[in-house]
């Protein structure tokens, strides 16, 4: 086996499994554990890894809080594609929940220029002023303390106006997900609270995310990844995180 090829294989068991030890590749490479640590090197210095006694872990990135309006601005194409692909999933009649991401906002935009009939309830912001030329959507505002950094409404108040509804369809964003660990985050507490009630209380819970939160690591857990009925990504997903969500039993769209 190549070089090259070996690499390629040990980072495919990093992401699968989250860690590799030294013995162990040597083992199944059939090479000298002096070699194998060599490997762990190189992958090092190309940031894929980071080394630990008698092995290496995955070198996940870690989540930093931003505003709505730098969330924004960046991976746009990704996000528009995601939020194409979830307006296909709403149907007339369908009774929705949009909370503060910015793929919710485009995907927003495209209800408000549709002529969708349903019922959408948001704890965003920016949302409500889309409909003002609408007529075909009963759009519903949650009130509470409003919060520059997620862009929503949080806290109690919220989360008491929320549980009131009845919603088919909810629509969440993260900061993070581990598929190694299960778990969906978030860089804040109080987001983390309302996002884990849209996830209980919608009979359908739909996660939007980009490739690239596979990778990355949040503060605050609010579910797990088979809580949800579908993960919405845009097309740069790998067969190995393509394989791990079917393992989890939860759809890709």
């Amino acid at each position: 086996m190549f070089t090259e090829e070996r690499l390629e294989q040990i980072l495919n068991i990093l992401n699968k499994h989250g860690r590799v030890k030294v013995k162990e590749l040597s083992e199944q490479f059939n090479v000298s554990e002096g070699m194998i640590r060599k490997d762990l090197q190189r992958l090092e210095k190309n940031g894929d890894l980071q080394r630990t006694y008698g092995g290496a872990i995955l070198n996940r990135k870690i989540s930093k809080l931003s505003s709505i309006t730098t969330r924004m601005t960046v991976n746009l194409n990704s996000k528009e594609l995601i939020s194409k692909k979830a307006f296909e999933l709403i149907e007339d009649g369908d009774i929705i929940f949009l909370e503060s991401s910015s793929i919710n906002f485009l995907l927003a935009k495209l209800i408000a220029n549709s002529t969708k009939k349903i019922t959408l309830i948001t704890n965003m912001s920016i949302i409500p002023p889309l409909f003002n030329n609408n007529e075909t959507v009963v759009l519903i505002c949650i009130g509470g303390v409003y919060d520059n950094r997620s862009g929503g409404v949080l806290g109690s108040e919220a989360i008491k106006s929320i549980s009131k509804y009845t919603f088919n369809k909810g629509f969440l964003g993260s900061s993070g997900v581990n598929l190694i660990t299960n778990s969906v985050g978030t860089s804040m507490l109080e987001d983390g609270n309302l996002k884990e009630l849209i996830v209980s209380t919608s009979k359908e819970a739909f996660l939007l995310v980009e490739t690239e939160k596979f990778n990355t690591d949040s503060l605050y857990k609010f579910a797990t990844i088979n809580e949800f009925d579908a993960i919405v990504t845009d097309s740069n997903i790998t067969d190995d995180i393509r394989e791990q969500l079917n393992n989890l039993t939860v759809k890709l769209i």
